[in-house]
């Protein structure tokens, strides 16, 4: 990978930038004003969700930008409580009304369990993958995926589907590594993606990445940002102030050494944990 342009193939062809924009926690207007910004300077990937409340700044965003449709890959993902075929059906439609999109780039479920889906989520969940499967058959998505998904929640949603996810986004960055889960990804041809690579902001107060970056001339942000490349993740850095939009970008020009991957690797509890995507209280 050399630049923002550069892509993962996902199993059917289609083509996913290595580093986009992630845009939780960020209302419409800032929202609007990061993708810009974001688009402006390459970047070609934005990531968004329905739980996020943002997509309407997204879609702002897009409308202004000047590219061609073809130009940029947006993601968005189903809200927790609209599993099941219905509910995803509309849903998938208010998403699009946001976005101003005839077709999506890469739809996600958010999350495996909902709180509200406790005792139903096998069935809820196959349902929610029936209306992926047709609404991706009929051209209105491109890619279709997972977030959050451990493999036996891959396993249960395989029991109905006929087409397999394409994509998982986890929690990944320094320390946080979910081995198991990236391993039997990897194994099924399914591309990860890294969210919250900077542990929402904790693993700037390491010591151990401070003195990192001092040795590479970069700044704690790009390590984490180049680790995620060097691992073979999709990562979606979520930044509104367009310095730092432009700093994340800037991970092209070094490369980490061996023994420096598996310090940030092993970097347990900078970062927090991993979610459990089995008892999520949301």
């Amino acid at each position: 990978m050399k630049c923002l342009t550069d892509t993962f193939k996902l199993y059917n062809g289609v083509e996913i930038p290595c580093v986009g924009l992630g845009t939780w926690q960020a209302n419409n207007a800032a929202t609007k004003a990061a993708v810009l910004s974001a688009l402006s300077l390459g970047y070609r990937l934005v990531d968004t969700a329905a739980a996020y409340g943002n997509e309407l700044g997204v879609g702002e965003a897009i409308k202004a930008c000047g590219l061609k449709r073809e130009e940029f890959f947006i993601t968005s993902k189903l809200r927790n409580a609209h599993h099941g075929y219905d509910a995803t059906m509309e849903a998938f439609e208010k998403t699009m009304e946001k976005l101003g999109l005839d077709y999506l780039d890469l739809y996600l479920i958010h999350w495996p369990i909902p709180v509200q889906y406790r005792s139903t989520w096998k069935p809820a969940m196959q349902g929610t993958w029936k209306a992926f499967e047709e609404l991706y058959k009929a051209g209105r998505i491109r890619a279709i995926g997972v977030s959050n998904f451990f493999p036996h929640h891959i396993e249960a949603l395989m029991e109905t589907a006929t087409i397999k996810p394409m994509v998982n986004q986890l929690k990944l960055c320094p320390g946080i590594t979910q081995p198991e889960v990236v391993e039997y990804c990897r194994k099924n041809d399914i591309v990860v993606e890294a969210y919250s690579p900077f542990g929402q902001g904790s693993i700037f107060n390491d010591e151990t990445m401070k003195k990192l970056a001092e040795k590479y001339g970069k700044s704690v942000g790009q390590l984490c940002l180049r680790w995620c490349l060097q691992m073979g993740f999709v990562s979606l850095p979520k930044s509104a102030n367009p310095m730092r939009i432009k700093a994340n970008a800037e991970i092209f020009d070094f490369v980490l050494s061996e023994e420096d991957m598996n310090v940030i690797s092993n970097l347990t509890g900078s970062c927090g944990e991993a979610p459990d995507s089995d008892n999520i209280m949301f």
